[in-house]
C-alpha cells in the first residue's frame, strides 16, 4: 500500500473525503444483482430497526400500500 505525502493529507476536508477520486474503470464489473429487479421498480435501503419489523419484499410492500389508500387523492402536478 503507498504512502499518501501530507500535502495530500492536507487536501482532504473535515469529512476526511478527497477533493477527488480517481477510479480504474477498467477493472469495472457489471451489477451482478441488476437481474434481480424488475423494471420500474426502485431498490430501498431500510434502516437495521425498520428492517427488523419488515423482512420481506411482501410486508414492506403491503404497508406502503395500506399508507398509499389512505392519503388524499394526488392531484395533477402543474408544469412549470
Amino acid at each position: 500500500m503507498k504512502k499518501t505525502s501530507s500535502s495530500r493529507r492536507a487536501r482532504r476536508n473535515a469529512e476526511g473525503l478527497q477533493p477527488e477520486y480517481r477510479f480504474d474503470y477498467r477493472k469495472a464489473r457489471p451489477n451482478r444483482f441488476a437481474s434481480r429487479y424488475r423494471a420500474g421498480s426502485r431498490v430501498v435501503v431500510l434502516d437495521p430497526d425498520v428492517a427488523k419489523v419488515f423482512t420481506t419484499p411482501e410486508s414492506v410492500n403491503g404497508i406502503l400500500r395500506a399508507v398509499a389508500r389512505a392519503l388524499p387523492p394526488k392531484r395533477a402536478a402543474k408544469r412549470r
